[in-house]
């Protein structure tokens, strides 16, 4: 037998109940059967109630132990061990009732309702074996149950009084018992047989154990019909097989299987049917001029049915909305990922050639930032009006997430393909260029397109992940060169692959300790002495080594991962400045924030409380934006730069000199500190213009009350004409390249000098 099938027993199950149950089952078939005694079973006395008892009080306490041990399985088990409950007392006052001779009649009757009355407790365990929890069709199930048993009922009664069944002369109570048995037992198992357990039978051989038991119930229930309700017949041996299949399936553990939702089409067709039996049954009783139990269960049949019919109806409609749903974008109405996927296997399937453009709203985070979500939303909303307008019959707008649109347009045959999707992308960028009017404002919005085609045809198959894959590397290119719209080539981007794997890799740096400081020392130009670093990132990739900053930096800026990288170097910088700070080392610790930071109302606080946490002075950091940084959004950057001037921590110029910015800002901005360009730098000793601009900057700054760092000092007669510009702080290969920290302290013994002249 395969493993999945070798039955386990559940911790803790208790195995004297078990083999009790098991032994007493064994006696009561052979005693059943008339191994042990010659005479009807009806006869057997008091160890007929003693294997009663020992049975079915035993089956009992498994299923009450089962329903308190496995949790997911509670309300199934505590189902079944009621319906046990009623077929035990109805047993047992059977039993009772056959000792006296002048009650057998009625003993045999009282046995016969024994399942019947216990019905709708099992049926709704059984349909609720493996199915969600919130399965809220539950009751209405057991209705449709209900139903299917009068209707047998009805076929069995009416088969009696045509005579034409094995009740036919049967007494009215007896026949009535014994068709309702053989209706609850023959509808049990068709609902076992077809429950969605029984779909993994490999996976739980449970299944078989409880399909055996209804089994042996409904081969119990044909042998008393077929006799005509005789209780004297060999049916009574079945009931013990039930019992010991019963308590076999409760002490094993369950299956791995995955939990299935009511399935309303199922119980439709179930309900149809009852409702055609029971009209049948109704017209062949009105023309045969029959009336009463066939009549009454016929009608009462097809009554329950065609309520659950109209719950079904009800469901059906929902589960329709619910399958909408789950196709639509919630927020635009548009189509979501999972649909325009599913679109492109059909178009694919089809062999149409097809172009898929990817469009990524630019700037959405800081429209969201500035203005808020609700306002963000409205722009998505009408983000997707708008491109809805230029699209054709056929093509199928969806929103995959976030700001990213996707558009999948079913192309013509005949017509140049590459040229046609590239007309596509740039109709919708140039859609997007005029503004949007949010909450009094004109908020422009334009989008980065990348596309992709497939041709089509048997010898080009189409996978949907791939043709996505392709547009996001070209949207991504778009983005990169602002171009507004690029087609994908395999020849310039099939590299690009590797990248998204990058991000990928990326996104788990930032979560790790992949991520690395190195430091560059800056150096008083009149003294020589290391006053401060700046904090330079570096990844330690686990696979491609050691990354400098222009490997990542620009993937972590398209793909929105800047912010949250900044946070991180901001963090280990922090502390490792307050490191140097406990041991004696007067360094000032420099570090670059992106626009993202500057968007974010919440950085002083959180800067705030990193110094707190580290006890490092906020004079000794020392925070660098750019004038590009600062014209995003000049309002909100403006306002953060002050709060970060608040606690006391300095505020430096980056790349000084090389944006746009008005010198309105050194005004404004409580700026502490000017980063001359490196480019500026370079050309100090060779171009006159250079050399005029850095010494008015230098004078300017001082008289400004701000300290004055050049960046990329590379030689002796550069710093030395620092110098002799009164500039402050010196950064560059001359001093020392960027160095792990504890490289930096080594570094910081070596130089006892000044710098040379």
């Amino acid at each position: 037998m395969q493993a999945a099938l070798r039955p386990r027993l559940l911790p803790g199950a208790p195995l004297r109940t078990t083999a009790l149950v098991v032994v007493a089952g064994v006696v009561a078939l052979l005693v059943g059967t008339g191994r042990l005694e010659a005479s009807a079973p009806s006869d057997m006395g008091p160890l007929r109630v003693l294997l009663t008892l020992t049975l079915h009080g035993g089956l009992l306490a498994l299923l009450v132990w089962r329903a308190q041990a496995v949790a997911q399985e509670r309300t199934v088990w505590a189902r079944i061990a009621a319906g046990a409950v009623l077929v035990a007392g109805t047993a047992l006052l059977g039993t009772l009732l056959g000792l006296a001779p002048a009650t057998q009649g009625v003993a045999a009757v009282v046995t016969l309702w024994a399942p019947v009355v216990a019905f709708p407790l099992f049926y709704g365990g059984l349909i609720r074996w493996n199915r969600f929890s919130s399965n809220l069709a539950d009751p209405n199930d057991t209705l449709n149950g209900v139903s299917a048993v009068l209707a047998v009922v009805a076929v069995i009664q009416l088969l009696g009084h045509l005579g034409e069944g094995p009740l036919t002369a049967a007494p009215v109570a007896t026949a009535l018992a014994v068709g309702a048995q053989f209706a609850v037992s023959f509808v049990i198992l068709g609902t076992v047989a077809t429950l969605p357990f029984l779909g993994d039978m490999g996976r739980d051989p449970r299944t078989w154990l409880v399909l055996a038991s209804f089994g042996a119930t409904l081969l119990g229930s044909t042998a008393v019909l077929l006799a005509g309700g005789s209780p004297d017949t060999w049916a009574w041996a079945t009931e013990p097989v039930a019992v010991v299949c019963l308590a076999l399936a409760a002490v094993l553990r369950p299956g791995r299987a995955e939990p299935q939702p009511a399935d309303p089409t199922a119980s439709t067709i179930g309900a149809f049917v009852v409702i055609v039996s029971s009209t049948g049954v109704l017209l062949v009783a009105a023309q045969a001029g029959v009336a009463g139990a066939a009549t009454w269960c016929a009608a009462l049949a097809a009554t329950g049915s065609g309520v659950r019919l109209l719950v079904n109806v009800r469901e059906l409609a929902m589960l329709a909305v619910t399958r909408r749903e789950a196709l639509t974008d919630e927020l635009t109405g548009l189509a979501n990922r999972r649909a325009i996927l599913r679109r492109v296997e059909e178009l694919g399937r089809e062999g149409a050639p097809l172009a898929l453009a990817l469009l990524d709203l630019d700037k959405f985070k800081e429209v969201n930032d500035a203005l808020g979500h609700a306002a963000g939303d409205d722009l998505l909303r009408m983000v997707a009006s708008r491109l809805e307008s230029e699209l054709r019959p056929g093509d199928v707008l969806a929103r995959l997430g976030g700001d990213e649109f996707a558009v999948l347009a079913p192309m013509d045959a005949d017509a140049p393909l590459d040229d046609a999707a590239l007309s596509l992308g740039r109709r919708l960028h140039e859609r997007m260029a005029e503004p949007f009017p949010i909450e009094g404002m004109v908020v422009h919005a334009s989008v980065s397109v990348g596309l992709t085609v497939a041709r089509g045809g048997e010898e080009s198959p189409v996978s949907p992940a791939e043709l996505l894959r392709e547009a996001d590397v070209a949207m991504y290119d778009a983005k990169r060169t602002d171009s507004g719209a690029t087609l994908y080539d395999s020849s310039r981007h099939g590299g690009s692959s590797g990248n998204l794997v990058l991000v990928e890799d990326l996104r788990a740096a930032l979560a790790g300790d992949q991520l690395v400081l190195h430091h560059q020392p800056q150096l008083d130009v009149a003294t020589g002495r290391p006053v401060g670093v700046e904090a330079l990132v570096r990844w330690q990739h686990p696979v491609r080594g050691l990354l400098g900053p222009g490997e990542f930096l620009p993937l972590a800026e398209a793909h929105g991962l800047m912010g949250r990288l900044t946070e991180v170097v901001l963090d280990r910088a922090v502390a490792q400045a307050a490191d140097w700070h406990r041991r004696g080392l007067d360094l000032r610790m420099s570090v670059n924030l992106s626009a993202s930071n500057l968007l974010d109302s919440g950085l002083p606080a959180r800067v705030a409380a990193l110094l707190d946490e580290h006890g490092l002075p906020a004079g000794h950091l020392i925070l660098e934006v750019t004038e590009s940084v600062l014209l995003t959004d000049p309002d909100r950057s403006i306002a953060v730069v002050r709060s970060l001037a608040d606690l006391g921590a300095c505020v430096s110029i980056d790349d000084f000199g090389t944006g746009y910015s008005s010198l309105a800002y050194l005004r404004d901005l409580p700026v502490g500190e000017l980063k001359l360009d490196r480019s500026f730098t370079a050309d100090l000793l060779t171009d006159g213009r250079t050399a005029a601009i850095v010494a008015s900057t230098v004078e300017l700054a001082h008289r400004l009350g701000l300290r004055v760092v050049a960046e990329g000092v590379e030689t002796s007669e550069t710093f030395a004409h620092l110098r002799s510009l009164d500039c402050d702080l010196s950064q560059g290969f001359l001093h020392s390249r960027p160095l792990p920290a504890e490289q930096v302290e080594e570094w910081l013994t070596r130089v006892a000098a000044p710098q040379p002249q």
